[in-house]
């Protein structure tokens, strides 16, 4: 592949193609939820239910009704990926943890700037309501602070 200015450039890597399934799942699970759900639906009573949450905040519902400052936020974090994409680690997971908290910021980001709240739907009764990107984004994030620990 050959870029506008000459220069050669490479197949998307696994970080943009794993953050593109990301977003994608999310985006599609999070249309269905809002397309679907009109009150609680158990799917395993008093554990699992499918809940449509309007979220104006971020995680546990802090800084709700802070939609520009959390749009902000998402977008410095996507910028912080990308600036320092080249110095992600070949080797290990590292890759994946970054991907997944890419797709997850982004798939949020996409929700605040379309709809002004984010979707949540994934209701386990004893923990806020969350989806797809907010799981990305757990995993990204907690796998990431693994592996750098390690690193050190």
């Amino acid at each position: 592949m050959v870029s506008m200015k000459g220069k050669r450039v490479g197949k998307p890597g696994i970080v943009f193609t794993i953050s593109f399934w990301v977003v994608v799942l999310d985006q599609l699970t999070k249309f269905l939820a809002y397309s679907n759900i009109s009150q609680s639906i158990p799917i395993i009573g008093g554990i699992f239910h499918l809940t449509l949450v309007k979220n104006t905040g971020a995680g546990f519902g802090i800084l709700q009704g802070q939609q520009w400052l959390l749009v902000f936020i998402s977008i410095f974090v996507v910028g912080l990926i990308l600036f320092y994409y080249d110095k992600i680690p070949k080797k290990g997971l590292a890759k994946a943890w970054v991907a997944m908290l890419l797709g997850g910021t982004i798939g949020n980001l996409i929700d605040r700037i379309r709809l002004g709240f984010v979707i949540d739907f994934l209701d386990f009764r004893i923990w806020p309501a969350f989806n797809i990107a907010d799981s990305a984004i757990t995993i990204g994030a907690i796998g990431l602070i693994f592996y750098l620990m390690r690193e050190k």
